[in-house]
């Protein structure tokens, strides 16, 4: 025991960059989270024993470095899509990207180390606190990049319920609160203290017991149903992103998403659909007034017309298209487009469009360049495509569909963003995330969906996904998957729309609710460090 305490001593530093790449395992498509639990513990377990500042925050952020890395893995093969890099150049950025979201780990260690070092229910409250904490500030610092939360970890367990209450953000320090815990009931065995091993079950069951009645409290009730819910049709047609934008594939790739648009000879011709197409699905242009020079493929009207032909009356499509900014000098003819909008578009059956959406939180090096005429100037234009770039939109928004309900709208990456991604002066009856992950690697698309699914848990409401080469899902209020198409395969998904619950507790107060989790647990870690002294 003691040489294995002295290896523990002298290899600390190594072994936190160990946990975290162990600990990413426990992420989507992998899901080994009873592992990734395990080396969260041992992490958390030699934060408890370093004896210096500097080397606790060196831990933690070894252990962000290791976690950032293993599960960001697929961004080195979104570059290869997106300006034609090589794969290596793909991995450079995913290390310095984790370089910094690192530091996030870091500073939550060195806060529970200075709030309960060698006190072990203090320091496990004060690691979920400031995990809570720093998970929030990773969501909206320097515009935000959180995807794979701690708390998808456990995303498929009872305790996930709890998100109803107190968020993502929330749970994720219920997960760490069960890894901490786990960690002293196993050191207690091992160091045959019993009673110190036995608290730590009675306080694991706590917790599970804790996290479901979060769950019921924040539950809302189902709606009353005023007659059927809407059929639905999620279209995947399998299109790769080398294809996607490829002169000469217009009328190739149009003509996969209507195949799998049609109604079918067994149903209803006389029920009407809400059809679902992907991010971005047609190059062309939905919107009439622009330049003429800007129309290279079908003209808006033609589209509209071919789109209305693969509909029955009272059917809506709601489909992925770019919408143009133009400048307003000179005559109408004259005008040059400055800006686009990643937008989804509502087209009923005659035609006409309903509604229009764009998309508000940007991909950073994907949307648009930061600082452009900076990085230009360095030859690094090429991260973004085109000339000119996206431009946000103002927000959640919801569109009205008619008779078959609202829709709340989050493009892609928008989807991950936790209390943002609902209007709730307009509740909507479902959220549509139409995606393009097909530049996310075999690691990406799974981690997007999991991602998804958190917030259908958080808002009680249905998620809708069409991507084009998967993974397209139809997700419950309560985050469970109806159906879904596997990626790399061409299909179509029918089935009703799943039944929206009445707003749950976090749905009514957002990201407060998490953020005063934290100081709840906060204040307890203080009450019993000054009970103790």
């Amino acid at each position: 025991m003691k040489t294995l305490q002295t290896l523990f001593a002298k290899y600390s530093l190594w072994l936190s960059l160990v946990a975290g790449a162990v600990s990413a395992t426990g992420f989507a498509p992998l899901g080994l989270w009873p592992i990734a639990l395990l080396a969260l513990a041992l992490w958390m377990a030699i934060v408890d024993r370093l004896n210096s500042r500097k080397r606790v925050f060196l831990a933690g952020w070894l252990f962000g470095l290791g976690h950032f890395i293993v599960g960001l893995n697929w961004i080195a093969k979104a570059f290869t899509y997106q300006a034609a890099m090589p794969e290596w150049l793909g991995y450079i950025a995913v290390i310095l990207l984790s370089l910094y979201l690192a530091i996030y780990p870091a500073f939550t260690a060195l806060g529970a180390w200075v709030a309960g070092k060698g006190r072990p229910i203090v320091f496990i409250l004060a690691f979920a606190c400031f995990w809570i904490i720093t998970e929030w500030l990773r969501s909206w610092v320097f515009s935000g990049f959180i995807w794979n939360p701690l708390g998808v970890l456990m995303l498929d367990t009872p305790f996930s319920s709890s998100m109803r209450s107190i968020g993502t953000y929330g749970f994720s320090g219920i997960v760490v609160g069960i890894a901490g815990l786990t960690g002293v009931a196993i050191g207690g065995v091992m160091g045959a203290q019993w009673r110190i091993a036995g608290r730590s079950v009675v306080a694991l069951a706590i917790t599970g017991i804790g996290a479901v009645l979060l769950g019921l409290l924040g539950s809302g009730d189902a709606l009353p149903k005023s007659g059927d819910q809407p059929n639905i049709t999620v279209v995947q047609p399998n299109i790769g992103q080398q294809d996607k934008w490829q002169a000469g594939y217009e009328d190739q790739n149009f003509a996969k998403l209507a195949e799998l648009t049609v109604r079918k000879n067994d149903m209803d011709q006389n029920d009407p659909r809400i059809l679902f197409w992907p991010e971005a699905a047609i190059p062309d242009y939905l919107e009439t007034g622009y330049p003429q020079r800007y129309y290279y493929g079908r003209p808006p009207t033609l589209l509209r017309t071919q789109l209305a032909n693969l509909m029955q009356p009272g059917d809506v499509l709601a489909l992925g298209a770019l919408k143009l900014e133009f400048d307003e000098a000179g005559a109408p003819d004259e005008r040059r487009a400055i800006g686009a909008r990643n937008s989804v578009f509502a087209v009923d059956s005659s035609g006409e469009l309903l509604g229009r959406y764009d998309k508000s939180h940007l991909v950073p090096y994907g949307e648009y360049l930061p600082m452009r005429p900076l990085l230009s100037a360095l030859g690094l234009s090429r991260l973004a495509p085109g000339d000119f770039d996206f431009w946000p939109g103002p927000g959640p928004r919801s569109l009205d569909l008619g008779a078959l309900g609202k829709a709340g709208l989050q493009v892609c990456y928008e989807i991950i963003f936790s209390g943002q991604v609902v209007y709730r002066e307009d509740r909507p009856d479902f959220i549509f995330n139409p995606s393009n992950d097909a530049w996310f690697g075999s690691w990406g698309p799974p981690q997007h969906l999991a991602q998804s699914r958190l917030r259908a848990i958080e808002e009680g409401l249905p998620v809708i996904r069409s991507t084009p080469t998967g993974i397209s899902a139809v997700i419950t209020s309560k985050g469970q998957i109806v159906e879904s198409i596997p990626m790399g395969q061409a299909g179509r998904i029918d089935t009703k729309l799943p039944q929206p619950d009445a707003p749950t507790l976090f749905a009514r107060f957002g990201n407060t609710l998490p953020l005063g989790f934290a100081l709840i647990l906060l204040i307890c870690a203080i009450a019993i460090r000054l009970r103790a002294r």
